[in-house]
């Protein structure tokens, strides 16, 4: 008995009860705002609540929930200038790491290795596509380079998503005077392998279906120009901005330290936000307002007084999930692995319900950080309905044996010597977040503005603030990049702070 009340007892967590702003939820977009919030003299608490880390343990090994793909800061100016005010973009420079090649494509009939030197690039094309090569090449050129077409609509910061009226107004008469919004993909989805490598879209935004020329260009663009990676992917990043914050003076709550840093409930006073209360602690913190970057589905189950606040939650209900990333991880010996195997491959599935598959090549890792040479873990994901989660542990079984059945194919003579099959759905326990999902694709009932935008960023609760994934969807990663940025500004204005705090 005496051991398990010691189990159940609650850190103390910081002295301090009442900030300036908390942030809530473990999605980059918060981190961001949390970290700018802090370089500009602000108190801020950030609690994880929902944190799933940048890997998983099972088998001895640190696996990834999901192959990613970082593009570089040069495709992303704005991105580059929040990380420049909070003196972090030499650092990420230097992590970031391409992949060799930059990009496989696998089709039944066809391996290329897209290089970064256009005359090995070009040469590998002709080898495959004979005569249609050039073509292809140049609409590839042509592709990797389009989001520079966006890119003086972006340094604007334009109000996205829009609120209101005149924000609205603004917004359409800014994307009248840049008509590049408007240009369409160069890739064409006649070709086997301009389909295939515009069917890279979905693992780098969180949009279901998009239908936009600049939800399609610009994250598709960014990606092709350089795909790189960043250690632990987007969740790496997101590590990265913690780790600034609580240099620069903020509060970190994480599951790390505790199981009980997760939020019960938010508290109100009247129509506005309050504080927060954590499970197993009378504790509440509280704050002027409340950033959130967790899943609306996750925000939803903390509001207990749905009556009093249903303005809020219908504003959340607009967003649901529609598909989710579903991946398996194999680690095998790296002499395993098929001669000229590349680091980032997308596949042409021969399974027609996976659409492409994404695999990426990583080095083998020990939950103490150890390299394990001599083995690699492949990484493959595919898209599915977010209803396979409902359908069971069996269903999901057989979900990830037809991933085997691609990598199988993808790497023969290599099942026999496997370490270990791990698919995260199914081995990664004790995670919560949003019901694991690493890379969500939502939907919408709203408008959506230039076809990238998703949930307002100011809520019916008039100091609470949105950050997360489902405010700029159709922009991926630098559409997360934004929503923090943004979210810094409108809480800067809630605050009306002239001078730092004391």
């Amino acid at each position: 008995m005496a051991t398990q009340a010691a189990r159940l007892q609650v850190p103390t967590g910081p002295s301090r009860h009442v900030y300036d702003v908390i942030v809530l939820g473990s999605q980059l977009g918060g981190a961001l705002t949390a970290a700018l919030l802090a370089k500009r003299k602000h108190r801020v608490l950030l609690i994880d609540h929902d944190s799933t880390g940048t890997g998983y343990e099972h088998g001895g090994f640190v696996l990834p929930y999901a192959p990613s793909i970082t593009p570089s800061l040069k495709a992303m100016p704005l991105v580059e200038e929040s990380l420049t005010e909070l003196g972090l973009t030499t650092t990420v420079q230097r992590a970031l790491r391409p992949h060799l090649p930059e990009l496989q494509i696998i089709l039944p009939r066809h391996r290329v290795d897209l290089h970064p030197d256009q005359v090995r690039r070009r040469a590998e094309l002709v080898r495959e596509f004979g005569e249609t090569a050039d073509g292809l090449l140049s609409a590839l050129t042509a592709t990797a380079s389009q989001h520079e077409l966006s890119d003086a609509f972006i340094k604007e910061q334009p109000h996205l998503p829009p609120d209101g009226f005149l924000e609205s107004w603004g917004l359409k008469k800014k994307i009248g005077q840049h008509p590049g919004l408007e240009t369409h993909p160069r890739l064409s989805n006649n070709t086997p392998p301009g389909a295939l490598l515009r069917g890279l879209l979905p693992f780098l935004i969180h949009l279901d279906e998009p239908s936009s020329p600049l939800a399609h260009t610009r994250p598709l663009s960014q990606a092709l120009q350089s795909p790189q990676r960043f250690p632990g992917g987007n969740d790496g990043l997101r590590d990265l901005l913690v780790k600034r914050l609580t240099e620069l003076g903020g509060d970190v709550l994480t599951r790390e330290n505790s199981d009980s840093y997760v939020v019960e409930e938010i508290s109100f006073d009247g129509s506005r936000f309050a504080g927060v209360k954590l499970v197993r602690s009378d504790v509440i913190y509280r704050s002027s307002c409340l950033v959130v970057a967790t899943d609306s589905a996750a925000l939803r189950r903390l509001v207990t007084d749905r009556k009093r606040h249903r303005d809020l939650l219908e504003q959340l209900d607009v967003s649901s999930p529609r598909s989710i990333l579903f991946s398996v991880n194999w680690v095998v010996p790296t002499d395993a692995l098929p001669r000229g195997m590349g680091e980032l491959l997308l596949v042409e599935s021969q399974d027609v319900e996976l659409r492409p598959l994404l695999v990426q090549v990583h080095a083998a890792r020990t939950p103490g950080g150890k390299e394990e040479e001599g083995l690699r873990v492949v990484c493959a994901g595919a898209f599915v309905p977010t209803s396979v989660r409902d359908l069971g542990e069996e269903h999901l079984q057989v979900l990830a044996q037809r991933i085997d059945a691609e990598l199988d194919g993808l790497m023969p003579f290599t099942l026999d010597k496997r370490v270990l099959r791990s698919a995260p759905y199914l081995d990664a326990g004790g995670v919560r977040g949003s019901r694991l999902m690493p890379h969500p694709l939502y939907s919408f009932e709203a408008e959506a503005f230039l076809g990238v935008t998703g949930l307002k960023q100011r809520t019916a609760v008039k100091n609470i603030v949105l950050a997360g994934r489902e405010v700029l969807p159709g922009l991926g990663l630098e559409g997360e990049f934004f929503s923090g940025m943004r979210a810094a500004r409108l809480v800067q204005e809630m605050l009306k702070k002239k001078t730092p705090t004391g």
